[in-house]
């Protein structure tokens, strides 16, 4: 099939073009705007520019959409709603606008976030009936998204599918993110160029796991199969602290560190615990091939000498 992948340069984006690919299929790929010096083949655009989503989408006339491109850091949407807004909720309008006119049959994932949710009791897992309680502009925007998304599949009879991603981790993550920010510091102690200490936020919230790889899988097949107008759960259903993972990295790298909490890197507000429940999306028959370890080890890569 012919799938138009929206923020196909983003972390995830990388990793879901490689594996649409392997399987066959025929990829455009959407990065943001044009930056100095940059040559691609891919078409660029900022997905709240509505005139240029519609002239792509017209272009294109894709049979399936991955809907990928969006601003992602919860901790720094508190810095700037109006553009977390503009980007995640106003993107999914403009790009499901264009589809509705130039190509209303394409199958749509539309990509949220399992932190639509907000606090999930600790114990509870999340299944996608549980009411949402945004806690940050990111996941209000994303839930605005969504329901952006069930309106053109009510009213329009597109073919919108929802997917909520839970935390997932590999090779290429933004180090503002908090494991690779973790391996950035294990990494750089390991070479000896700073001193042993690994500065950290909160490591008591519990949260859900999952390999890239094993998460774009599950994007495909959702393309494939999944319902129109459902939503689904991308995640293990299984709850780690943030400092069982750093515990683990420690292990994996071999390094000597001390963990000292950095106030800087506490949120505005957080979710102590928040936990998939994926039995909707293992009913169509996705099953993870690999572990929370191998991810990390993604995420540290090569092993560095131990100064």
């Amino acid at each position: 099939m012919r799938v138009l992948v929206t923020g196909a340069d983003g972390f995830v984006g990388r990793h879901a073009c490689a594996a649409l690919r392997a399987a066959g299929d025929e990829v455009v790929e959407v990065h943001g705007p044009r930056g100095e010096g940059i040559s691609s083949t891919a078409l660029h655009f900022d997905v709240a520019d509505e005139a240029k989503v519609k002239a792509a989408v017209s272009e294109v006339k894709p049979e399936a959409v991955l809907h990928l491109a969006g601003f992602s850091s919860v901790a720094k949407s508190h810095q700037n709603p109006a553009r977390v807004f503009a980007v995640n909720t106003m993107g999914v309008v403009h790009l499901l606008t264009a589809l509705r006119e130039s190509a209303p049959k394409a199958r749509v994932l539309l990509v949220s976030s399992g932190e639509v949710y907000g606090p999930v009791a600790e114990g509870t897992l999340a299944t996608e009936g549980h009411p949402h309680v945004p806690l940050s502009p990111y996941a209000a925007s994303k839930s605005a998204g969504e329901l952006a998304g069930e309106q053109f599949f009510r009213s329009y009879g597109m073919e919108v599918i929802l997917a909520r991603p839970f935390n997932h981790l590999g090779a290429g993550q933004d180090p503002t993110f908090v494991v690779p920010s973790f391996a950035a510091q294990i990494r750089a102690i390991g070479l000896g160029t700073v001193d042993p200490v690994l500065r950290t936020g909160n490591l008591d919230a519990i949260r859900d796991f999952s390999h890239v790889k094993d998460v774009v899988d599950a994007y495909r097949l959702l393309l494939l199969k999944g319902e129109a107008g459902q939503a689904y759960n991308v995640g293990s259903g299984e709850g780690r602290t943030i400092r069982g993972v750093l515990e683990e990295m420690i292990r994996l790298s071999g390094v000597q560190a001390r963990i000292e909490l950095d106030p800087a890197r506490l949120r505005p507000s957080d979710i102590p615990s928040l936990v998939a429940d994926p039995a909707r999306l293992r009913a169509l028959g996705w099953n993870p091939k690999l572990t929370v370890a191998d991810a990390l080890r993604d995420v540290l890569g090569p092993k560095v000498g131990v100064h």
